[in-house]
């Protein structure tokens, strides 16, 4: 049931509330239109939905959603995480884990955008009670959206560096101190007085003994230009300094690519994904040929996934927390993209196929991105005479020190720095396409009588105010605004409001019923074929999304950058992020219970049953089970007060017309 909004008329019919957030800013200032019919001219070729739109073709949402589910995590924090548990032996939790938990709530949440065609937001008329979920994971996905375009610019500022012989950062150059070396650094502790030569303290013209040696505090030329160079950071959150404007400049660019890309939602970023989704790979294999070819890549690949696995790792219960968790965010559940993504599928779509495409492609790239990035590491040993162990690190010390630091050695490394920054370049950028699609997604829906028209006025809205929004990130304190962020907003939230989705959809809207609706677009199934998802959907996922969040609670730390550690009120900021993120579920159901009528008892059962006219978007799919907009399965809508402005229309899904 889609609606819209309208100055001139008063409201008669009943019409669901819908989205609450947007009604609550809008509803000062439009009325409701009354509803029209969606008849077969509604319809496209091809089992389509017109006024609302489709993908153009099956390539354009499965080249998205790899997009989308594809990004940064695969590349940065996958390769250390198998090194660090166990190497090939992390591949057996990681996998279980994915069977387990991650398709079953990726098939989940793909299922329900395009059983309704509706957004994050829209789709919880199945519960309105849950509606708030909805609300919270477009709140996620605003945060979320500010602080990854901020890698996004450090990308592109990297991108731009890399145009120059020899790279910046290549060595210790003017802009360093005097911290900065190639080479590690030493004083020979003895009675006299040493005599500095080089990088290496000599006593009386001989070696100094290896026992005397201090070892002297250095950075290397990478470290340095991240610190001094790109992000001038300061000492920490306490001290936030002036703006970066390189960054600013950086972020500008970044905010106008993903503008540009969604000028006119998925008609046009469908087509440049055909680009961004597909040139990473095209990268890693040539990283991993280039890789393969110098001294000491099997070392970095031993070190990775090959013989030094370690089994007994297996027994730790923190492996299995970091494969739970990585499959969790790598796929980028419970942050609304997968759905708003999904909402614009055909309804008779294959969405099991795809759901299982997806999840598949997006593991096989994390292990294939593992070998690219450690065979370069295992060089990169090698020529400092380190283990791998040394010199392999995660997130943005991997991305924006260790592996430039790397690729620095090569011959021709403009080259190869170009190609690795815009392969980063087009992962962001991928993964941000679906993050603002869902702020757009649940705009239009809201009111599309109002905004359908106006696609390309509500990105270039969204991605200006998020662009001021993430100045403070690009300030000299940036960093420590991007890591708190990272930390808080991704974290317990996302775990949270998955598993609130799990629980409203089987346990209170009925498992059986959801999976009846999935019957209708893919086809019957035989029981033996839901039996695995049933399983996950009603115990195994919910269990390990519990286990998850109790494990992180009791082993929570304060957040830190390196040996910098964040004030008090930055801690409790973050928190404040997380409480903000989450505060709309109550208060939603609140909402919600209150504007029912009848008892409490009765209160609660209209909120917790689907609105009246839920169901597919358009009346040609909704057959026998939602024939009669007020029954679902025999079974009784929500009903409004007739006092509420808001009210139920009595035609099933449809738009508001004058």
């Amino acid at each position: 049931m889609c609606y819209g909004l309208d100055r001139r008329n008063n409201v008669t019919d009943e019409v669901h509330s819908g989205d609450f957030v947007f009604d609550l800013i809008y509803n000062t200032f439009f009325k409701i239109k009354k509803y029209k019919q969606k008849s077969s001219s509604h319809v496209g070729s091809n089992d389509g939905s017109m006024d609302r739109g489709n993908w153009t073709n099956k390539t354009e949402y499965m080249l998205s959603m790899i997009g989308y589910a594809v990004g940064l995590g695969n590349v940065w924090r996958f390769p250390y995480l198998a090194y660090k548990n166990g190497g090939g032996a992390f591949l057996i939790p990681y996998f279980i884990m994915l069977a387990v938990a991650g398709i079953p709530i990726f098939f989940m949440e793909s299922s329900l955008g395009q059983f309704c065609s509706q957004g994050p937001v829209n789709v919880w008329r199945i519960l309105p009670i849950f509606q708030g979920v909805g609300v919270a994971m477009v709140v996620v996905s605003t945060l979320v959206g500010i602080y990854y375009n901020v890698i996004i610019a450090y990308s592109l500022y990297y991108l731009f560096a890399s145009f120059q012989f020899p790279l910046p950062w290549s060595d210790c150059f003017d802009w360093s101190n005097t911290n900065c070396s190639l080479t590690p650094r030493g004083s020979c502790f003895t009675i006299i007085e040493p005599i500095l030569t080089g990088n290496m303290t000599l006593w009386e013209n001989h070696t100094c003994p290896e026992k005397d040696i201090i070892s002297i505090p250095i950075q290397s030329p990478s470290e340095q230009y991240w610190d001094l160079v790109t992000l001038q950071r300061s000492s920490g959150l306490d001290e936030t300094g002036p703006v970066v404007w390189h960054l600013a400049l950086c972020l500008l660019l970044g905010w106008l690519l993903v503008a540009a890309a969604l000028y006119k939602g998925i008609q046009s970023s469908g087509k440049v994904v055909y680009f961004t989704a597909t040139f990473p790979y095209v990268v890693l294999l040539i990283l991993l040929i280039r890789g393969l070819t110098l001294e000491g890549a099997r070392d970095g690949i031993e070190f990775y996934i090959g013989s030094k696995s370690n089994l007994t790792k297996l027994a730790e219960s923190e492996v299995w927390r970091d494969a739970a968790t990585q499959i969790f965010y790598s796929l980028s559940l419970a942050g609304g993209g997968v759905t708003a993504l999904s909402s614009y599928n055909k309804f008779h779509n294959n969405v099991f196929k795809d759901a299982l495409t997806v999840c598949l492609t997006n593991c096989g790239t994390s292990l294939f991105a593992g070998f690219a990035i450690f065979s370069i590491l295992g060089h990169m040993a090698h020529v400092y005479g380190k283990p791998v162990s040394e010199v392999a690190q995660a997130g943005f010390g991997l991305a924006f020190i260790a592996y430039p630091d790397a690729l620095s050695k090569l011959p021709i490394s403009p080259l190869w720095s170009i190609l690795f920054f815009f392969m980063l370049l087009t992962l962001g950028l991928d993964s941000q396409f679906a993050g603002i699609e869902v702020l757009s997604t649940c705009l239009v829906d809201a009111f599309p009588e109002t905004l359908k028209s106006k696609r390309s006025i509500i990105s270039m809205g969204i991605c200006s105010i998020l662009f001021l929004l993430g100045l403070p990130c690009v300030t000299q304190a940036g960093i420590y605004w991007v890591t708190l962020m990272d930390q808080f907003c991704a974290g317990f939230v996302i775990l949270f409001v998955a598993l609130l989705e799990l629980v409203g959809i089987f346990y209170i809207y009925g498992g059986n019923r959801f999976i009846k609706d999935i019957e209708m677009m893919i086809g019957t199934r035989h029981s033996i074929f839901w039996l695995w998802w049933r399983a996950c959907w009603f115990f195994i996922s919910p269990a390990i999304i519990t286990m998850i969040l109790v494990w992180s609670w009791l082993t929570f730390r304060p957040p830190s950058y390196g040996t910098v550690q964040y004030p008090a009120w930055g801690v409790a900021l973050g928190w404040c992020m997380i409480t903000f993120c989450l505060i709309w579920i109550p208060l939603v159901a609140v909402w919600k219970i209150f504007h029912a009528q009848g008892n409490p008892w009765k209160r609660l059962c209209a909120v917790c049953s689907p609105v009246e006219g839920w169901g597919p978007y358009l009346d040609v799919h909704r057959g026998e089970r939602y024939a009669d907009g007020g029954q679902v399965d025999g079974k009784n809508s929500v009903q409004l007060p007739e006092h509420n402005h808001y009210q139920m229309s009595k035609q099933p899904n449809t738009p508001l017309t004058p």
